[in-house]
């Protein structure tokens, strides 16, 4: 089995340490910063052998190049960004393929938050690595997208398995939670999902990673109906203080 290890970076993000034991082999999820990313590492004995990239933010890119000068690892990432990812190596796109050891991955292009935003899908392992598209009880703002595009991404995930585990890029989940209680206050799943959240943050615990089944019952936009709906519940979001 695969090991995943959460890193924290910057103010609110996640970084993916992926490690393939059999093979002695770690991947580096969007790597915002390098710092922490060395201090895990080292901490466990392990090296940088390629850095996967799903989109072109800053807060996602900024530690790819010291981890490529340390270890001269690969950066793998959406090839639609290719111009806005300087340290990009390999360019994938929708039905790509990634592997450490023998875990492959497929990638899944999900435009919305940037243009050419992608995802990483372990099937089979039931591993989701989401970047800024789905969170625990949210999904990425739409910089670059459009509400269909993101509608279109909400299905695709909500198809996946209940056990998927989703490796989401920030820690936005007290905030998504309040503003998911706005929109379904009577949802019992959410009412209790939330009490949980609120003592973990309290505690300064992390709150992910969390499952596709989870989000089936909890997040407000995996659960919209329409397009319509999803876009009514965005705007919602973006305008939400809480």
């Amino acid at each position: 089995m695969l090991e995943v290890v959460r890193v924290a970076a910057l103010s609110d993000n996640y970084v993916w340490l992926i490690h393939d034991a059999a093979a002695d082999r770690t991947v580096v999820v969007d790597p915002g910063e390098a710092p922490p990313v060395l201090t895990a590492l080292d901490a466990r004995g392990w090296r940088a052998d390629a850095i996967w990239t799903t989109h072109w933010h800053p807060d996602h890119t900024g530690g790819n190049a010291v981890l490529k000068a340390r270890y001269g690892c690969d950066v793998t990432g959406p090839e639609a960004e290719r111009a806005k990812i300087a340290t990009l190596d390999h360019g994938v796109g929708e039905g790509d393929t990634v592997r450490i050891g023998d875990h492959v991955a497929t990638v899944l292009e999900t435009p919305g938050h940037t243009a050419g935003h992608i995802v990483f899908h372990f099937a089979d392992d039931s591993l989701l690595f989401s970047g800024d598209t789905l969170f625990a009880m949210g999904c990425g703002r739409l910089f670059e997208g459009t509400p269909d595009q993101m509608f279109a991404n909400m299905a695709r995930f909500a198809a996946m398995p209940d056990e998927t585990i989703v490796y989401g890029a920030h820690e936005y989940t007290l905030s998504n939670g309040r503003f998911a209680l706005t929109v379904e206050p009577d949802n019992a799943a959410l009412q209790g999902r939330m009490v949980e959240i609120e003592r973990l943050r309290t505690a300064g615990d992390a709150t992910l990673p969390t499952t596709i089944g989870l989000e089936r019952a909890t997040n407000p936009f995996l659960r919209s109906q329409s397009v319509e709906q999803f876009a009514e519940r965005r705007a919602g979001k973006d305008a939400f203080r809480g």
